[in-house]
């Protein structure tokens, strides 16, 4: 018998070889390597954000587009689901199977991103991030053509791990029932839906991590991880943050094609993983643009602050005048709720007792506690106050000027104003939500009322400070 093998004989076989060893191999194996132009430690946030998951059970990857989020997130999951860790793997290791549910939008976006991430093309089961043959098996679904409902995977210790394919769309209530190890959101899930899949992965001591541009702004799931109501969430919850600058793959060409197809209200969130407000932005400007470093403010330029009183919060933001630019600069604020006026007076005199404030008009009227009014009260201890001009839509206009003519601008460390920046939009009526919007209306007093009182400060306390100050500080004395 010839041992030569015919030509069509060689072909089949090199057909057997090259599927052989397209089943063998798979992108897991072929993402974040040691060197070359993909090296991982090219992605230094994608590293962050896998190690964050041995200390946090809840994580979110809040990421611009195209800087590998889902891809992130489709990785981690094949390597729970395999136990094929590599050796250089920082997160959490499951060592036996796991049920997995992996969840996106709706139904098509599902089958599109998430299916595909993981298993591959509906035409090419096998091409995704999990090896071809570790697939056990595949479950249809009964919907969608293409679309599956999950697939058993066979995890490294011989037994099996059992992957779900879930959406949004289904409601809260499709996520009840049985626990889970991992969970993965594709996208930003409703509120209801995370808490209910949060609740999954209890008693299994799980994880649920979540990726997705922060389109929605401030939403009640960014939040959660932003800025928790509560400080028991440390050790619980984490987020990584990623930007296009983080990434090695977006050339400046690409960058600018796609920043220009942007709406501009959206360039922070999809540029730098920020969140937006959509189209109700009240100040559409991304936060990057108007901070500056903080640094001490020097003793030439003139300044002022502005106050909005209430009993649940009252705000105190300070603005100083370059005088050679124009340029304002706010640099100090404060931030507290549930005080007195003589302790919200305090702090206020410490930051200059010779310098002039506008205060939220309304402080004219009687005060809640006493019936007297409160700018009488503050003038008693001690504050020079003017009631500001309340013309709301004026004062936006002249702030927002100022804002994108870059007059205006914000030293980073007030985290406070920040905070509200980002959450300060108009509802689907037009109408400016008056939800932690304390340090906004101070702002917009400042800009509007506060500039004509703006004052150095007098000579004597010049001299004094100069006399204590160091050598360090004499700019701000």
């Amino acid at each position: 018998m010839s041992s030569v093998l015919t030509q069509t004989e060689q072909a089949r076989l090199t057909a057997l070889q090259e599927e052989a060893e397209r089943r063998s191999s798979s992108k897991m194996a072929n993402y974040f390597p040691d060197s070359g132009p993909c090296a991982r430690e090219h992605y230094p946030k994608q590293l962050d954000f896998f190690a964050l998951g041995k200390r946090t059970p809840q994580r979110l990857f809040m990421a611009a587009n195209r800087v590998g989020k889902s891809e992130a997130g489709a990785y981690e999951t094949a390597l729970h689901l395999t136990g094929k860790y590599p050796d250089w793997w920082m997160g959490r290791r499951f060592h036996a199977p796991i049920e997995a549910w992996c969840v996106g939008t709706n139904s098509q976006t599902t089958r599109d991103i998430v299916q595909q991430k993981l298993l591959g093309r509906v035409q090419d089961i096998g091409s995704g991030m999990i090896p071809a043959h570790l697939i056990e098996r595949t479950i249809a679904s009964r919907g969608l053509p293409g679309a599956l409902e999950g697939a058993v995977v066979r995890h490294v210790s011989g037994g099996e791990s059992v992957l779900g394919l879930k959406t949004y769309e289904q409601g809260r209530q499709s996520f009840e029932g049985t626990a889970k190890h991992v969970i993965w959101c594709d996208e930003e899930p409703p509120a209801d839906c995370y808490t209910e899949m949060l609740y999954r992965t209890l008693t299994t001591k799980g994880m649920i991590f979540t990726t997705f541009t922060p389109l929605q702004g401030m939403s009640e799931v960014v939040k959660g991880f932003l800025e928790p109501e509560t400080e028991d969430t440390n050790g619980v919850k984490g987020y990584i943050q990623a930007g296009w600058q983080d990434v090695p793959h977006l050339d400046p060409d690409m960058q600018n094609a796609m920043r220009a197809t942007t709406p501009p209200y959206q360039i922070a969130a999809r540029t730098a993983g920020e969140p937006a407000l959509g189209s109700g932005a009240i100040y559409p400007i991304g936060e990057r643009e108007i901070l500056v470093p903080t640094a001490a403010i020097p003793v030439s330029w003139p300044k002022v602050y502005a106050m909005d009183v209430g009993w649940n919060k009252t705000a105190v933001i300070w603005g100083a005048k370059n005088p050679g630019s124009g340029q304002i600069v706010l640099y100090d604020e404060h931030y507290m709720g549930h005080g007195e006026p003589a302790s919200h007076a305090e702090a206020i005199r410490a930051r200059g007792d010779w310098m002039h404030g506008v205060i939220d008009p309304a402080s004219a009227g009687s005060s809640q506690a006493d019936g007297r009014a409160l700018i009488d009260i503050y003038g008693r201890l001690g504050l020079k106050l003017d009631p500001a001009m309340n013309a709301v839509e004026a004062g936006l206009t002249d702030t927002w000027n100022l804002l994108v003519s870059g007059r205006l601008k914000v030293q980073e460390h007030l985290q406070n104003w920040r905070s509200e920046f980002r959450r300060y939009h108009r509802d689907e009526q037009g109408k400016i939500v008056k939800n932690s919007d304390h340090l906004m209306d101070a702002t917009r007093y400042l800009v509007l009322s506060g500039q004509p009182l703006m004052r150095i400060p007098p000579a004597r306390v010049v001299q004094r400070r100069l006399n204590t100050a160091s050598d360090a500080d004499w700019m701000s004395a």
